[in-house]
């Protein structure tokens, strides 16, 4: 028994110095200066920044081009000058497109969209599979043109009211942050920007009216009309009254914090009275889907037994 220990003990020693030595050769073979791996690594990251550059060129040169092209079709056709044009700037705003290129985008889709649907309900109920009568064909081809002229304004006019509500929601909080920047001795466009980058997760809507706001501040020579912009732009009650607020401030020089705090505690005593406007109105407007789904259901229920034994006795 000692011999075959010892054996057993002898092989498990060679292996694992065969082993080893395969190990060190292996290393021995494969090893490099630390200097040239380095260079591998930044020639490698250098090339994925040069292909991804790439990419990203490709895909903006092909936006530029599509861009390109809607332009020029809206600049032959008028349709980015007048009055006309600069109301349609101002809705895109309101819904919180502030990009150069929403207006053509714009233009173009409003111009594009009565024609595609109208030329695909058309072929749509000419082959046959929409079921419709071969007279109603042209009526059905008019209701899609009309509904491709009026879905860009329902849709613009849906996300600017949402927008809308959203500020009027999220502001008092975004005014408290605020009020905190002022009281630190930020100014207000640096205060702008703090709470901007503060809520930029949490309340993006505001971040952005607010880091927009804050360049404007900084940029324009009169910064009274960063904050005529600000107001024009969100197209809320609440936030004209916060650019009231610090016109006063920069006109009379009153406490910004103080104003600030006086308009967070009523936004948010208006926010609780809505909520509990609505709650007063609900049982208002149950009334008619009890009317219409649970009393009917009710009435059968009471008066089925009573019309089953009459039906049993005669």
């Amino acid at each position: 028994m000692d011999l075959a220990s010892t054996e057993k003990s002898f092989v498990v020693m060679v292996a694992a110095a065969t082993f080893v030595a395969f190990w060190a050769i292996w290393l021995a073979i494969t090893w490099e200066p630390p200097i040239e791996a380095r260079l591998r690594a930044l020639r490698t990251r250098r090339m994925k920044a040069r292909s991804e550059q790439g990419a990203a060129a490709a895909k903006a040169s092909t936006k530029e081009t599509s861009l390109g092209l809607m332009r020029q079709i809206a600049d032959r056709l008028n349709l980015l000058r007048g009055s006309a044009a600069d109301q349609t700037t101002r809705k895109l705003r309101r819904a919180g497109f502030l990009s150069r290129d929403a207006s053509v985008v714009y233009v173009f889709i409003k111009l594009a969209l009565p024609l595609a649907l109208g030329f695909l309900m058309t072929l749509l109920a000419s082959s046959g599979l929409l079921g419709v009568p071969e007279d109603m064909n042209l009526l059905v081809g008019m209701g899609a043109v009309l509904s491709g002229f009026i879905m860009p304004e329902v849709y613009l006019k849906n996300v600017s009211a949402r927008r809308r509500e959203t500020l009027n929601y999220v502001l008092p909080e975004g005014l408290d942050l605020l009020t905190i920047c002022v009281e630190a001795g930020l100014s207000i466009d640096a205060a702008f920007r703090r709470v901007a980058k503060e809520m930029q997760s949490s309340m993006p809507e505001l971040a952005a009216e607010f880091e927009q706001t804050a360049i404007e501040l900084t940029y324009l020579p009169d910064r009274q009309q960063a904050l005529e912009n600000m107001a024009e732009r969100s197209d809320s009650p609440s936030v004209a009254a916060l650019v009231n607020a610090l016109r006063q401030t920069e006109k009379y020089g009153t406490p910004l914090a103080n104003s600030l705090r006086i308009l967070s505690q009523e936004f948010r005593q208006t926010r609780v009275s809505k909520a509990e406007e609505k709650g007063a109105r609900m049982p208002a407007l149950m009334t008619v889907p009890l009317m219409v789904f649970i009393l009917p259901t009710l009435i059968t229920v009471l008066i089925a037994p009573a019309i089953l034994q009459v039906i049993n006795l005669t």
